[in-house]
């Protein structure tokens, strides 16, 4: 089954058109909200240089687990 959704609005521009692969190997920054400087310092804490690092950092998975949990 195929899904689609509009992440546009979510995404820098430059990053709107990018196959699911691509968007996952693109740096953090690709996501709306995140600067180069708040890459660096997800870089410089967490090793996180992708949109895949970032979503399969154990902490940040735990923390949204957790929240997923009080809903």
């Amino acid at each position: 089954m195929a899904i689609s959704a509009n992440l546009d609005k979510h995404l820098d521009k430059a990053y709107e058109n990018l196959s699911l692969a691509e968007l996952l190997d693109a740096p953090v920054a690709a996501l709306a909200g995140v600067s180069d400087g708040d890459a660096d310092k997800l870089a410089a804490a967490f090793n996180i240089k992708t949109v895949r690092d970032l979503g399969a950092n154990k902490y940040f998975r735990l923390a949204a687990a957790l929240v997923d949990l009080d809903k």
